[in-house]
């Protein structure tokens, strides 16, 4: 007999849909050949508070192939009804595109024009005449004006203001992140087009389901009145999960023009015409005895949202209350309403900032007590989950520490700041923690075997980058017991079974429980339908009994009893076997699941220049089953340099007497390059967590990027002796 095909899963397999893009076949967003398509520019206000007093239209109209200028002037009302479903703000309420005079930020869109040919409408655009009232805007933390007052989010055991007070060894140190933009290859694109009252969205979107669902309730028209097709995103990092003005902007236009309508954001209209990560500042207080104990902490967080909508990000406060064995911990997270658009999640939501402070601080910690970095946070490793008293399902730091530690050359460190030069660059050496909590969701996925033995998985789920494709494909084929070739994996389509979003490390993990229920499901039932069919092989065998390789059910322990899936469903006249798979959560959880991860970094600083250069970074994660090598690299290293930016790179700079940011393109905002990356490797350990879910996984998206900065920052003082808490570290700062 031929040998068993190897297993998918755990194979370090190229993508499945890499042919395709990278010879340009997968069709993104705003590259959907759709008839009679005209185009749409929006035009921003340039202002960031007041209201509108005119607007003057008449050249715009003038220019031949422009067919309509729409704004809150001519605009259809919008019932902008509530939607339960939506992950948005909590507080407060989305932009109401071009329902009123007001204007809320800079750039907020005033009006769109739509015309035959983009240059058309671009030009047009810019001919369009705003007349403003404008008042001064608060857009500075330390300067708020009279704004909505939104609820802190506060956490607390025991007395940690006492704790600080009285403890042994104590820091009080302020940490500050700029504002941080998402920066995609692909630019949020829409096409929409209306058939009578059914509307049609070729939108990029890391949430198929949710943009539906949030256009129904926009417009007051049903669910299944819209379809949201979105094959391809070129990059979102969280940026895209929620539907932006855009969105709507583009089906108004098209339902105004009766004609199909694409509108593309461009690069500047990026900055401002979706969210970004906050900027923060972080009191952290942290208090231990002479033997690194911890024994208090007190973290006072204070962000920027909008006037609008109060965005939260409650995962900042996670590091503080359940990284680290503390009695005594107080927390304050506060919002600052200022005049700007609304914040968004960004890699690592939340978790990234507080990792930053917590394990800034740690080092600093460790540096005063003359203590070993890892050594402190061994010293401090929690038996539970602390913030809710639930014991962790996995959390193997100690191991991510000892393997890190050994890979990286840990023990050569000279833990002296500015011990060590090469030439006219310190050299200095760093770590960090991770951890990001796991997020379940309800998923659905269709499974279909045909009678060619081919299969074809569908979910409504989208692939922004971490290879969504290629991983369920690997999942579905074993389980099927199909080879790769004969599995397709489709998704971004509205039409297909409901998912979550795609963000927050969650799909592998609930939609992969999804596929791999219904595929366990289907493959019961060809099973069940052989040992059923008299005609069969397997017939009266115990199904217990029966497993599948290449396409071929056969008894285990007599492989030459069997048949092709193929055969079966021929000899029973069955064109197809098809089911739905599901996963549901238990809705309370019996253990606290999260990704771990450690970090060590070497930098050089040059010593007259204050510029750093990242010379080597390794990362050793816990993420349970790791379903596919090659991407969970692919991620590892894309957080890694992400981490990188944030930590040395990414700064927002604005214009404070307008609003108006003043470096919103490539050129300006600044993202690592391949000239910033260096040795960077990923290790992860064995092992699965079934706590986390049925097929053990954990989200590996993330955690990966967690770290990062702090470790990159430590070992910043360890090269030069200067402690730096504002990110990003610029050369003025060591200097």
């Amino acid at each position: 007999m031929s040998p068993q095909p190897q297993a998918a899963v755990g194979a370090p397999l190229s993508r499945v849909d890499g042919r395709l893009k990278v010879t340009g076949k997968a069709t993104y967003a705003a590259e959907h050949d759709i008839k009679g398509v005209v185009h749409a520019v929006v035009v921003d206000s340039t202002v960031a508070r007041g209201r509108i007093t005119d607007i003057d239209t008449r050249a715009a109209l003038a220019q031949p192939g422009v067919l309509k200028v729409i704004s809150h002037l001519n605009a259809p009302k919008l019932a902008y009804r509530d939607n339960p479903a939506s992950i948005d703000p909590l507080e407060g309420d989305r932009l109401h595109v071009f329902q009123d005079d007001q204007v809320l930020f800079h750039g907020q869109p005033v009006a769109v024009v739509v015309a035959t040919e983009l240059e058309t409408a671009q030009h047009a655009a810019s001919l369009v005449k705003v007349s403003y009232d404008a008042r001064q805007p608060s857009t500075d933390m330390a300067d708020p004006a009279d704004r909505p007052d939104w609820k802190p989010i506060t956490y607390a055991r025991g007395d940690a203001d006492k704790a600080l007070d009285s403890a042994a060894v104590r820091l009080d140190v302020t940490y500050r992140m700029g504002r941080n933009h998402h920066n995609p290859m692909e630019p949020h694109a829409t096409i929409a087009r209306w058939d009578g009252d059914k509307l049609t969205l070729w939108d990029k979107t890391q949430w198929v389901p949710g943009t539906q669902v949030e256009l129904a309730a926009v417009f007051g028209i049903t669910q299944e009145s819209i379809r949201v097709i979105s094959p391809f995103v070129g990059g979102g990092f969280g940026g895209a999960i929620r539907s932006w003005p855009h969105v709507t902007i583009a089906a108004v236009a098209a339902r105004e023009t009766g004609r199909p309508v694409k509108l593309v954001l461009s690069r500047k209209q990026l900055y401002f015409g979706v969210g970004y990560r906050p900027t923060y500042e972080f009191r952290l207080g942290l208090g231990s005895d002479r033997r690194g104990r911890l024994t208090a902490m007190v973290n006072d967080v204070t962000a920027e949202t909008s006037t609008y909508e109060n965005f939260v990000e409650e995962g900042i406060l996670a590091p503080g209350n359940m990284f680290y064995s503390t009695p005594n911990v107080r927390q304050e997270y506060r919002t600052v309403s200022l005049d700007v658009n609304t914040p968004c999640w960004m890699r690592g939501p939340g978790y990234a900032t507080g990792s930053f402070a917590v394990e800034s601080a740690m080092d600093e910690l460790a540096h005063e007590l003359g203590i070993d970095p890892i050594e402190l946070r061994r010293r401090n490793e929690p038996s539970e989950d602390e913030s809710n008293n639930l014991p962790f399902s996995t959390r193997r730091l100690r191991e991510c520490y000892t393997v890190g530690a050994r890979e990286f050359g840990w023990d050569r460190r000279d833990p002296k700041p500015r011990s060590t030069r090469d030439g006219d660059w310190l050299i200095g050496t760093g770590m960090a923690a991770g951890v990001y909590h796991h997020l379940y969701w309800a998923a659905q996925a269709s499974v279909r075997l045909n009678a060619d033995g081919t299969a074809l998985v569908e979910a409504a789920t989208s692939d922004m980058g971490p290879g969504t494709y290629t991983s369920q494909t690997q999942l579905a084929a074993d389980a099927l017991g199909l080879t790769i070739r004969n599995v397709t994996f489709r998704l971004g389509d509205s039409r297909m079974p409901v998912t979550p979003p795609h963000g927050g490390s969650m799909t592998m993990a609930n939609v992969g429980s999804a596929v791999q229920d219904g595929c366990d499901k289907l493959r019961k039932q060809a099973i069940k339908l052989a040992v059923e069919d008299e005609d069969s092989p397997l017939y009266g065998a115990d199904t217990d009994t029966i497993v599948v390789r290449g396409g071929r059910m056969h008894v285990k322990d007599n492989p030459a009893r069997g048949e092709t899936y193929q055969r079966l469903l021929a000899r029973n006249n069955r064109t197809h076997l098809k089911v739905l798979g599901s996963y549901t959560p238990e809705e309370s959880h019996r253990a606290s699941v999260h990704s771990y991860g450690a970090v060590f970094t070497e930098v050089a600083v040059d010593a007259r220049l204050g510029l750093v250069r990242v010379r080597r970074m390794l990362g050793v994660y816990d993420v349970g089953r790791v379903i596919s090598p090659k991407l969970a690299d692919s991620q590892a290293l894309g957080g890694m340099v992400g981490g990188i930016g944030q930590a040395l790179l990414e700064h927002m700079v604005m214009d404070q007497r307008d609003g108006r940011i003043v470096n919103a393109d490539l050129a300006n905002y600044l993202v690592p390059v391949n000239a910033d990356i260096p040795d960077l490797k990923a290790l992860y350990l064995d092992g699965e967590d079934h706590e986390a879910d049925p097929i053990g996984v954990k989200g590996i998206g993330e955690v990966v990027q967690l770290g990062v900065a702090a470790a990159l920052a430590n070992a910043v003082f360890h090269a030069t002796g200067r402690r730096i808490r504002s990110l990003p570290i610029t050369a003025e700062a060591l200097l």
